[in-house]
């Protein structure tokens, strides 16, 4: 049942996953249906951050009061309804209307379940969760592909969204299966709060720390294919093959990584990643003229990306506590979609005004800012601990 549970969520984690790059692979074909620029996908973007950043604050709270199964099923259910919504769309302000409960759902079953896996799973786990994610973001372009190849755009929404459907209905059946892990913190306990978890030490240089890596993995996504088109000359249809081997790359690196993170540990994998992609930002700093080499750096950067997400939020309730660590985990995942949602823009302005050869450097200064501030919230919690014990 044990291991039936974890296969449980690691398919809830590919319903995570599907949607995220569905928008991406189909808006240059929906904003011509919708008859709105091409630029309003950063505005539809933006509304299912914004959901995902509130319901991950009150994710801790939602389920303390229902618990992890119910949070996680009944958020599968809203996007599930949310990109029904989006199939049967022929408006912009109709999208704009069903981002909403897209993002609410994506943000609660977010941090519900990595606050579950990291409390009753290894690190190992976390990183597979976190690869698997990484499937449903690879399934999805496919999916609609096949829909713009064969119909239209609504439809590629529409068979993702009777996906999720089969996946909530799996996760309603399967209820019972959840109670082989008895520690479930719910209602039992109210809770430190967002102020509380706040006023935690450690806990702001964490959230720091967290909001720079995921600034960094999100612009690097998001701006790949135009670095290698504006600064080192290759097509567009070229660079989007290429930089489509950075999921890849993060996605078979969360694999390969969670046969060694429980023998290496969190803190050290996140060292150890953080080494690897920074050989990847050097490759792209040097100055050769030969594509493949900026193409390796990508990949490179991806798999060293790999360990980094999933070992931070496995570290938080080793770090503040089992009982905290819902309330924080919420937080991070707040400063994560904020990290992520803002940040990318910014370089973009950046490079329409010093160009677009400034990413690797970009990229460095929030990865020295994520190492530092993550070290230094483990040295943190160590002395703690150390206090602690000799206070016993």
């Amino acid at each position: 049942m044990y291991s039936f549970l974890l296969a449980l969520i690691y398919i809830a984690f590919i319903s995570l996953g599907l949607p995220d790059s569905l928008l991406g692979s189909g808006w240059p074909v929906m904003h011509g249906d919708l008859n709105v620029p091409i630029s309003f996908m950063g505005i539809v973007s933006m509304v299912i951050s914004g959901g995902t950043i509130v319901s991950s604050l009150f994710s801790d709270k939602l389920t303390r009061k229902l618990g992890t199964r119910m949070v996680t099923v009944i958020s599968v259910f809203l996007t599930a309804v949310a990109l029904f919504g989006f199939s049967c769309a022929d408006q912009f302000w109709q999208i704009m209307i069903f981002a909403v409960p897209y993002g609410l759902g994506a943000g609660a079953i977010d941090a519900a379940l990595n606050n579950y896996v990291a409390l009753h799973y290894t690190s190992r786990h976390m990183s597979w969760l976190h690869c698997f994610w990484g499937v449903g973001t690879i399934v999805s372009p496919f999916v609609m592909s096949y829909a713009l190849t064969n119909s239209s755009w609504n439809n590629g929404y529409r068979i993702v969204a009777f996906i999720q459907l089969g996946i909530g209905l799996l996760l309603l059946v399967t209820l019972p299966v959840w109670k082989v892990n008895k520690q479930d913190i719910q209602a039992d306990a109210g809770g430190i709060g967002l102020t509380g978890a706040l006023k935690i030490r450690g806990v702001p240089t964490l959230l720091t720390g967290f909001f720079a890596y995921c600034a960094a993995e999100a612009t690097a996504m998001y701006w790949a294919s135009t670095y290698l088109v504006e600064v080192k000359g290759i097509t567009t249809e070229q660079a989007a093959g290429f930089a489509s081997l950075f999921y890849i790359g993060i996605t078979a690196g969360r694999f390969l990584s969670g046969f060694i993170m429980n023998k290496l540990g969190d803190r050290r994998m996140i060292i150890l990643g953080t080494c690897v992609l920074s050989c990847g930002i050097i490759s792209l700093l040097l100055p050769v003229a030969n594509p493949t080499v900026s193409l390796a750096g990508f990949i490179i950067i991806g798999f060293g990306c790999a360990p980094i997400y999933p070992c931070i939020i496995h570290s938080t309730p080793s770090n503040f506590g089992a009982e905290n660590s819902g309330a924080i985990i919420g937080i991070q995942m707040a400063s994560a979609y904020v990290g992520s949602t803002f940040i990318p823009p910014l370089f973009g302005l950046i490079g329409n005004l010093i160009g677009f050869k400034i990413l690797p450097v970009y990229l460095a200064v929030f990865i020295v800012l994520m190492i530092s501030m993550t070290d230094l919230t483990f040295r943190i919690t160590a002395k703690k601990d150390r206090r602690k014990e000799a206070a016993e």
